[in-house]
């Protein structure tokens, strides 16, 4: 894997758009396509939320770490906090509505993880009593062609 690029911020939410500059620059420069970037910037802003409103429970209880890195193949995200344990096991799945007409039954709160998982290629939670909670966010780069 390429050099580590690493960012912290205090777990505030006026906050959260540095760490979506960070990794766009980060997916910017590991040749990830316009769209794909924005991708990145949403699953990371959703992830920071979370990590404020679950894990720490408020603004200003912890540290967010951010780390990206890029090979020839894909852009990883890895994102440490030191809340709450967090288990996407124990979250229940969303009911989202597949007809348009029934957006007003959609319950707010409860998407995170399914708009990360959408959002990416792969994604991967853990927790650890000395590292914390860990998650890992994957984005497959373009295939180029080569001359």
């Amino acid at each position: 894997m390429g050099k580590q690029h690493e960012f912290t911020i205090p777990g505030r939410y006026d906050r959260i758009g540095e760490v979506c500059d960070f990794v766009a620059a980060g997916a910017e420069e590991a040749g990830l396509e316009p769209d794909d970037v924005f991708r990145v910037q949403l699953a990371c802003d959703e992830a920071c939320t979370n990590i404020i409103e679950h894990a720490y429970g408020a603004e200003n209880k912890g540290e967010i770490e951010v780390i990206w890195q890029y090979s020839k193949d894909v852009f990883t995200i890895t994102i440490h906090d030191h809340g709450e344990p967090f288990d996407p096991d124990e979250v229940p799945q969303p009911i989202v509505p597949t007809d348009a007409n029934d957006m007003d039954n959609l319950k707010i709160g409860g998407l995170g993880i399914h708009f990360m998982r959408s959002l990416m290629d792969e994604v991967y939670f853990s927790f650890d009593d000395n590292r914390g909670n860990t998650l890992v966010m994957i984005k497959r780069l373009p295939r180029r062609n080569k001359p």
